[in-house]
């Protein structure tokens, strides 16, 4: 929200008012307290008749500090984000008038003794950010008599903005004005469907927002110089994250709030939709099933939109009889064939539905201040919400989602959760309705995800959700939303993603093919090489089935060679999930989190890292064409073996490439497990039949093995000579000898090994 007119002068109706000293100040191990009045305090007499705000700094983790302002300090509704406070102990020093409080290598120092007011934040002696003298404001808006509190971090002159959730605009957040409040949107506006008020920067720190409400950012856009963030009412809180490099600081956030739980192996391999609008069956379910099967094309989910039930019944969890007359059995013989079964469902409860009365009598639902249930038409004729602060109310709705895991379904599709009314609402537990509007979709995708650790293991629970907030990231997977069958809108939801997955998510996917309109044969190839290579990867659309076989037999081809290509790489890419899952960088990365140090890549959105070793760039465009970055190194496209030796600047590339390949490029010093016979995503990593070595330099180098259920159980180790003439491979983790060994691209046919599987040389 603006609150300026330009530089100088405050807009009509605005009165700002800034900390201009501190005036006293309060120190213990866990926190320390400032009072600074908003005008300079030269005699007893200035004490009278002006504000203050009171500044608590505290520190929850090492390295992490955190400011709450304070005007007025009263009784502060709920919801509040979880996180991990430890509280740890401040170091403070005074020193010429300047209050210095540490934590880790992060220290904030504050002006004492009468000295106009800012914070600076520094790191191992380097400024970080700072709120300068006059960035913070207790605002009042004296036409609306409603208060705000605001707080401004400086930026330097390189400084590069990330984050801010699941945002579709540029990918750079400087110059954008962003709010952070669910909405269905789409995945062509600035509204976003997970919106998560934290960004990082490219400059050791990132700032999270407390807050659950809309957070209104101003990210060098009022103020040129600064990223503003303010909220309605008279407190706001914030913390300053330390890192040395984008992923330290991901790794604290994530240590704060949340990691990412790791999602079941299975569930890396493909989901086929039945899709929204289409008419289906049983009979059409099982020929989608058995013509992928009989196309060779390996699947590993199938997925029941929301015709499952009856319409205008949403969400009633029964299955439309007339169209499935025995469930069970259908169910059964689709796990018969290999398959899991996710189905659809969301938070709301039409009124034509057998639930809606016991929603009601039993007080489940939202309700208004007149005592009513809270009930509108969007989506289903005189829904109701449910509660999920009601703990009788979690417990009804988790009852329906055991009955339907008893009868055999795997995963559920985790849908809306954005459309949250805020006017004339009462929760259960006297939630504000305006912090509750995010976080309402924290509670119902806890509530889904808790059912399926219960019924299936601590590792089995996955779900595909739209909607996210603030640690959200502890239940996977998200997905990207309504998009379109356009290759802009493609392109679209790659930035959304990566600005998604910077924003403390771990795993991501999207609608292959795009959702809204009919695809082509040309963006439905194109989309699945890019789906294919996603963390996650989903067949889904809204008015046509998304099987390859309805737009060309090349389709198939496609399908089949990258479907089987994910497969194959499993051994890496569970592995790397592994890492996702215990640091909270994510599994589908930017390039600017692998390659912090190379100036070229800040504004790379059409290319990411899928882990740490390959670079991916998809083709957006019915042309065949690609222009991508390579930074230094020596790169090898796996599905065509060409080798770029890249120089010290980086490398921008041209290419044109055919549906079945695109630019797919394993760093250099890359060990590769593969198995190209797989034919689902869960398989015995320990006895991947190939191990692929990519320009291997001398030295050691390791690759880390995890087993399906994502525990390591060692290392592939690789030991070149100086002079690049012998290379030796330490594979004893594995249960079987590899079969074939691919070095520089080119398969080795001479090699010597011992009779276990501890050690081979190649020469």
């Amino acid at each position: 929200m603006k609150f300026t007119d330009g530089y100088w002068m405050d807009r009509d109706g605005m009165t700002v008012n800034h900390p201009q000293e501190v005036y006293d100040f309060q120190v213990d191990e866990q926190a320390v307290t400032l009072y600074a009045p908003y005008k300079k305090v030269a005699e007893r007499g200035d004490t009278l008749n002006i504000g203050m705000t009171t500044l608590t700094i505290t520190s929850p983790q090492s390295d992490i500090i955190g400011v709450q302002l304070t005007h007025f300090d009263q009784i502060a509704q709920g919801p509040r984000f979880a996180i991990d406070d430890q509280q740890k102990k401040l170091k403070t020093s005074v020193v010429d008038q300047c209050l210095a409080i540490k934590s880790g290598d992060l220290t904030v120092k504050v002006p004492v003794g009468h000295q106009p007011f800012n914070l600076v934040f520094e790191a191992n002696g380097q400024v970080l950010t700072t709120s300068e003298n006059g960035a913070q404001g207790q605002i009042v808006d004296t036409k609306h008599h409603e208060s705000y509190m605001r707080e401004q971090l400086s930026l330097d002159i390189d400084t590069l903005v990330y984050g801010l959730g699941e945002r579709f605009t540029p990918f750079v957040k400087n110059g954008q004005v962003v709010n952070t409040w669910n909405a269905d949107g789409g995945t062509g506006s600035e509204q976003s469907y997970k919106n998560i008020p934290f960004y990082i920067t490219n400059q050791g720190y990132g700032v999270f927002v407390n807050q659950s409400e809309n957070v209104s950012y101003e990210v060098a856009s009022e103020n040129v110089s600064r990223v503003q963030f303010s909220v309605p009412g008279e407190s706001l809180e914030y913390y300053v994250i330390y890192g040395a490099t984008p992923k330290e600081i991901l790794k604290k956030y994530t240590d704060l709030t949340g990691k990412p739980a790791l999602p079941p192996a299975w569930s890396f391999g493909l989901w086929l939709s039945t899709s929204f609008t289409t008419d289906y069956s049983e009979k059409t379910v099982m020929k989608f099933i058995d013509g992928m099967q009989e196309r060779d094309i390996p699947l590993d989910v199938f997925h029941f939109d929301c015709f499952w039930m009856k319409g205008f019944e949403w969400t009633n969890f029964e299955w439309d009889r007339q169209k499935f007359p025995d469930p069970e059995g259908m169910l059964r013989r689709i796990h018969e064939k290999g398959v899991k079964v996710c189905v659809w469902l969301n938070p709301y409860i039409g009124q034509k539905s057998r639930l809606f009365k016991i929603g009601q009598e039993k007080g489940y639902f939202i309700k208004r201040q007149d005592g009513n249930v809270w009930q509108w038409d969007m989506w289903q004729a005189g829904q109701g919400i449910v509660d999920f602060t009601n703990p009788q109310a979690v417990e009804w709705y988790k009852g329906y989602l055991r009955e339907l895991m008893d009868m055999g379904v795997d995963s559920f599709k985790t849908d809306f959760g954005e459309r949250i009314p805020t006017e004339d609402v009462v929760y259960y537990d006297g939630s504000s309705p305006e912090k509750m509007h995010n976080y309402y979709t924290y509670l119902y995708n806890q509530t889904v995800f808790e059912v399926l650790q219960e019924k299936k293991g601590l590792n089995e629970a996955v779900l595909f959700a739209r909607s996210a907030t603030v640690g959200s990231q502890k239940f996977p997977v998200h997905w990207g939303g309504d998009n379109l069958s356009r290759y802009a809108s493609m392109a679209d939801s790659l930035r959304g993603g990566l600005s998604f997955l910077l924003s403390g998510f771990g795993f991501w996917s999207h609608d292959i093919g795009g959702f809204e309109d009919n695809a082509t044969a040309d963006i439905y190839k194109r989309w699945t090489q890019f789906g294919l290579l996603s963390s996650h990867s989903r067949y889904h659309g809204n008015i046509e089935y998304r099987v390859p076989w309805n737009y060309d037999d090349e389709a198939v081809a496609v399908t089949r060679k990258f479907v089987k290509n994910k497969l194959a790489m499993m051994p890496y890419l569970f592995s790397e999930a592994v890492q996702t899952h215990q640091t909270g960088v994510p599994l589908m990365r930017p390039v600017f989190l692998e390659f912090d140090q190379d100036q070229n890549v800040g504004h790379l959105a059409t290319q990411y890292m899928l882990g740490s070793q390959l670079m991916v760039a998809p083709i957006f465009n019915d042309q065949g064409t690609v222009k991508y970055y390579l930074p230094n190194g020596v790169w090898t496209n796996l599905l065509t073996h060409q080798v770029y030796d890249v120089p010290e600047n980086g490398q921008w590339l041209q290419e044109k490439y055919d549906y079945l390949n695109l630019p797919l490029l394993a760093r250099q010093n890359t060990i590769l497990l593969q198995d190209p016979t797989a034919t689902h995503a869960e398989y015995d990593y320990t006895q991947a039949p190939e191990i692929h070595l990519f320009q291997m330099t001398a030295g050691q180098h390791q690759q880390t093995v995890v087993d399906c259920h994502g525990n390591q159980v060692g290392f592939v180790t690789v030991t070149v000579s100086v002079d690049g003439h012998e290379l030796s491979v330490d594979a004893q983790c594995l249960k079987t000898l590899p079969k074939l060994i691919y070095y520089q691209g080119m398969t080795i046919k001479e090699i010597s090994m011992t009779t276990s599987c501890e050690s081979f040389t190649l020469k």
